[in-house]
């Protein structure tokens, strides 16, 4: 039995300038993961949870799963890993071991709230096949694979920045120049020592499920048709990202509260909010500490000071039903 896991993601500053060649600087969230376990048996098979299975015990539960899960569940990011893995090294004439494999898969990561479940469990899986055939891919390629099997097999609007901290870990900045990428396939990624960091909270609400896709579709297709205004927005974001790297290196950190809540306010002037995720936001603002989305919506992450601020943190989110806790970087 071969296992391979991913964790959980938050981007602390550019997001979401990762879907139009921008910056960012992201950690991994190691209190929750995706994993992807694969043993050898005599045919291909894909088990799923209990969650993704197709048989409910009510007509409320089915709604309820579908609500909190979506109507796909893991199996599809799977077959579209496969698909890419295998297309990956028949391209390069890479001989792989011709034996089939049981493939099973599980999440603590809360699903649908910004933590980056989905691009976890084909991360997971990633390193689980490679284990299995004993064939590499080298690092900065595996989250460009990642990338294509959600882009180009299953045709989900997504950006570089949960596959690339995914795949390295601790806290990494990207530099996705549109130049380098498309003459690399891959970014520049930097990684950033965690001690650097200030205090971060992580807060997410499980019943703010939504599809990030969809979220994120709107200001792509500004963004593709030449709306300099949101042009001007996703450029100001990747310069946040890159001034707190700067920032970070030269041992203020503290200068990341005000990048943070400046993040969070320009993604404001060109994507819709939903009111559970701006209540979040308010709330946390109004105990003193920053705060802005860690993915695409449903969680936010930020900057706290001492332990007091974190405790009214807790009670005020968690009066909206929030979910607080000190990320533990991977």
């Amino acid at each position: 039995m071969i296992e391979g896991v991913a964790y959980a993601r938050a981007g602390l500053l550019g997001n979401p300038s990762d879907n139009c060649f921008g910056k960012i600087l992201a950690i991994a969230v190691g209190d929750f993961s995706a994993r992807v376990s694969l043993e050898e048996s005599d045919r291909l098979a894909i088990f799923s949870p209990a969650e993704d299975r197709d048989d409910y015990a009510s007509y409320a539960e089915f709604i309820e799963r579908n609500r909190l899960y979506g109507y796909d569940g893991g199996v599809r990011l799977l077959k579209a890993l496969l698909r890419v893995v295998w297309g990956y090294w028949r391209e390069r004439n890479i001989k792989v071991p011709d034996r089939n494999f049981t493939l099973r898969y599980g999440s603590t990561i809360p699903r649908q709230v910004g933590l980056g479940g989905s691009s976890a469990l084909i991360t997971a899986g990633l390193r689980a096949l490679m284990s299995f055939s004993g064939v590499g891919i080298p690092v900065e390629v595996q989250p460009t694979l990642v990338l294509n099997a959600e882009q180009e097999e299953l045709g989900i609007n997504a950006g570089f920045m949960d596959r690339v901290i995914q795949v390295y870990e601790g806290c990494v900045y990207m530099d996705l120049d549109k130049e380098f990428v498309r003459a690399h396939g891959h970014g520049r990624y930097e990684r950033i020592d965690p001690a650097f960091l200030p205090l971060l909270y992580l807060a997410y609400r499980p019943d703010a499920a939504k599809i990030s896709g969809r979220v994120l579709s709107g200001f792509r297709s500004r963004y593709d048709q030449g709306d300099m205004f949101v042009i001007a927005a996703m450029g100001r974001l990747a310069e946040l990202a890159a001034l707190g790297r700067e920032a970070l290196i030269a041992g203020r950190p503290e200068k990341l509260f005000d990048y943070m809540n400046e993040n969070f306010n320009i993604r404001r002037t060109i994507m819709d909010i939903r009111s559970p995720d701006l209540e979040m936001i308010e709330a946390a603002r109004a105990c003193g500490a920053a705060a802005k989305f860690a993915g695409s919506g449903g969680s936010i992450v930020g900057m706290y000071s001492g332990e007091p601020m974190y405790e009214r943190l807790r009670v005020e989110l968690g009066r909206l039903g929030a979910v607080v806790l000190k990320p533990r970087i991977v």
